[in-house]
């Protein structure tokens, strides 16, 4: 036996060292995947044999701040498909038909030599039921879903795991689905944004694009509470991807819906003001309109409004005819352009100057800073004389000064001459600090996308003519919800509230979840300095350009304000803003109320196209709020001289009846020339019915 040499040796040692430092490898490298990665691998072969579809959850109700819902989520099914399962038809179909080829040959070989053979072909209960092709399953689903077909089929034949085909589709639609049994396709549970009541309040509320994600409005700022959490549906496949038939392989996690979001806003006073900018829209053919109702105690927004607005179900439908045939002419992307527009809020999104709205505050920082009062006269020639300017500053009743007046008869005449004199006994650094604490120049923060900051001069900047001209609501740019914000604090007894849209968050059950407490920045004037200012205000209604907003019974206190557009760079002579602030009643506010008229066509004095319509809302709003009238003695007298008792006119002849009515200044609603000893059967109102003189009554002759 030859003994190994020591080469031998050194090899067979080297040899057992590679084993031994490659066992070592091998252990090493199988604890990090069994120790180390061994779940995060685990994760990837489960996601190889398993497929995981999302499950939108229910996105949460906005209601306004009765309970009414604004904007609903609803189950809908979505029908789905694994591309895989249906491309599995095709290998299928492929290889039955080699199959049947095969068995042919063989039938006829077997036939030829007679040797006796049972077939499989002719055998009726051996033989499979016939499955259906690709493109079976597109031409049932094209019917049933009213879809193309060659979409169906794109879809379905995809390289794709997974594809959505259609998206909310109707219980009789998926129950055609269902009874089908396609190979393939699947429904699941879906759900779909609803707004029931259309086109209201949209620009409030916003919408949801196709995947449920809020855009603008209180979708898109409150889209983390309201969209939930999604669930997840797995089912476990085979190597090829095709779903496994068996039970048992699939875990299906249910959604968490979204939580509910209360508004501060009343539906019915949302009504209200939708009412009044789309009258003042349309009467005035005016470029836009748009209205926020204020309580100004605690910075609730009762209502906020704007025409033209949009659908939140389809959003990118034009708002009237007019709108319709603006964007026919529109490019692609011009068009886009105009739906953007549209999707904006007015309220909180757009600056304007605002005119002679803003002379109110000018007062009220003159009051608090003792360089004016009730007693305070200022004299009017027509023209702002004692400052340097490119251009003659002048009163809008220059050809016609108003002469001496004291302060409440300034803001009655709204007289630039006078306010000029304000302002500039202000001064612009004193000015420049209460501008600031207005909070003009900055957000409110409230809780709407794509607030506007405003635009303040510096004081570094401003000469005596910047001064003169901010002092009347010119040179200076806010945004509506700005200038109701703080002339509500003139109602409030000084403060400055931060406007709040979201009351508060409460799950499916009703528990409050998160609470919007009333948010006081704050204090800005004097209880004497508001109290004096609500007397001014109410003295303008009553007295001034603002009476078109009276009232009987609730003390309206406002200003109107009509400020020239600036286009380019210039004023403009032909395109203004219209507009009217109000709070009511003034003894104790319980609302403030802007409205805003942007170009209107015609007429566009604030006195005789804003306040009445102010007015108007401001009567339903108190009336429906249950907030008791506080007559005048003057005001009684003219109630009591405009209501009449309707007389008793039954059995009465036509021409006695026609006689007495008219005598007491009501009308009839009888028109026919006829023989007046026609006697009267009935009447309504009935007699003993007090009405206003003019009303119509009702004759029955038969």
């Amino acid at each position: 036996m030859v003994k190994p040499n020591i080469h031998v040796k050194k090899r067979i040692i080297f040899l057992m060292f590679l084993f031994f430092v490659l066992t070592i490898i091998l252990v090493v490298r199988l604890g990090r995947i069994q120790l180390i990665y061994g779940d995060e691998y685990k994760k990837q072969a489960f996601m190889q044999w398993s497929r995981d579809i999302s499950i939108n959850a229910s996105r949460g109700t906005i209601y306004d701040r009765k309970g009414k819902k604004l904007a609903v989520s609803i189950k809908m099914d979505t029908v789905v498909c694994f591309p895989d399962d249906v491309r599995k038809l095709i290998k299928s179909n492929e290889s039955e038909s080699e199959e049947i080829v095969q068995e042919g040959w063989l039938f006829n070989v077997l036939n030829k030599f007679r040797v006796e053979q049972p077939s499989i072909i002719q055998s009726d209960e051996l033989e499979d039921e016939e499955s259906l092709t690709p493109e079976d399953i597109a031409d049932i689903l094209s019917e049933i879903l009213n879809m193309d077909r060659d979409e169906v089929y794109d879809l379905i034949t995809s390289d794709s795991k997974y594809v959505t085909i259609k998206r909310w589709i109707t219980i009789e639609q998926a129950t055609q689905i269902e009874s089908q049994e396609l190979n393939g396709i699947n429904l699941i549970e879906d759900t779909k944004r609803i707004y029931p009541y259309e086109n209201f309040a949209s620009q409030v509320l916003g919408f949801t694009g196709t995947d449920q994600e809020g855009a603008y409005g209180v979708e898109s700022t409150y889209n983390e509470y309201l969209k939930g959490e999604p669930g997840r549906w797995i089912v476990n496949t085979d190597a090829n991807g095709i779903e496994l038939p068996y039970e048992g392989f699939e875990e299906y996690f249910e959604p968490v819906d979204g939580l509910n979001v209360v508004l501060t806003l009343d539906e019915v006073i949302q009504h209200y003001a939708e009412s009044a900018v789309e009258k003042a829209y349309y009467d005035n053919n005016a470029k836009s309109a748009t209205m926020i109702i204020m309580d100004p105690e605690n910075g609730d927004i009762l209502a906020m409004a704007s025409k033209p607005s949009y659908n939140p179900n389809d959003p990118r439908l034009p708002f009237d005819e007019r709108m319709a045939t603006e964007w026919n002419s529109l490019t692609e992307e011009n068009l886009k352009d105009s739906w953007y527009d549209l999707w904006r809020n007015p309220a909180v999104n757009d600056l304007y100057e605002p005119g002679s709205t803003f002379k109110l505050l000018t007062a009220a920082i003159a009051l608090e800073e003792n360089k004016a009062s009730l007693n305070s006269k200022y004299y009017c020639d027509g023209y702002v004389t004692g400052i340097e300017s490119e251009t003659q500053i002048k009163c809008w009743r220059y050809y016609n000064p108003h002469g001496e007046q004291t302060l409440a008869e300034a803001l009655q005449n709204s007289c630039n001459d006078a306010l000029a004199d304000i302002g500039l006994a202000i001064g612009k650094d004193k000015f420049n600090y209460y501008i600031n604490a207005l909070g003009f120049g900055q957000k409110t923060n409230i809780e709407l996308n794509g607030e506007a900051y405003g635009i303040v001069n510096p004081p570094e900047s401003m000469k005596d003519v910047n001064t003169v001209t901010q002092s009347f609501g010119q040179g200076i740019s806010v945004t509506p919800i700005q200038l109701i914000t703080s002339v509500a604090s003139l109602a409030n007894g000084g403060y400055i509230v931060k406007p709040r849209i979201i009351k508060e968050m409460i799950d499916e059950d009703g528990n409050i979840m998160k609470e919007n407490e009333t948010e006081v920045v704050r204090k800005v004037f004097s209880e004497e300095t508001c109290q004096d200012m609500l007397y001014i205000m109410e003295s303008v209604v009553s007295e001034g350009s603002g009476i078109g907003a009276y009232v009987p019974g609730y003390s309206v206190g406002g200003k109107t304000g009509t400020a020239q557009k600036v286009i380019n760079g210039r004023y403009s002579e032909d395109m203004f803003i219209t507009s009217f602030v109000a709070v009511a009643p003034t003894y104790n506010p319980e609302i403030a109320v802007l409205l805003i008229i942007d170009e209107p066509k015609e007429s566009y004095y604030g006195s005789t196209i804003a306040a009445p319509v102010v007015g108007d809302v401001i009567e339903y709003t108190l009336k429906y709020m249950d907030v008791q009238p506080r007559y005048s003695e003057e005001e009684i007298v003219k109630i009591e001289n405009s209501y009449v008792t309707v007389p008793s006119i039954v059995g009465l002849t036509l021409k006695e009846a026609s006689h007495i009515i008219e005598t007491l200044g009501l009308n009839h609603n009888v028109t026919l020339d006829v023989d007046g000893e026609i006697i009267v059967k009935n009447q309504y109102p009935k007699a003993g019915t007090e009405v206003i003189k003019g009303s119509v009554i009702t004759i029955m002759l038969n």
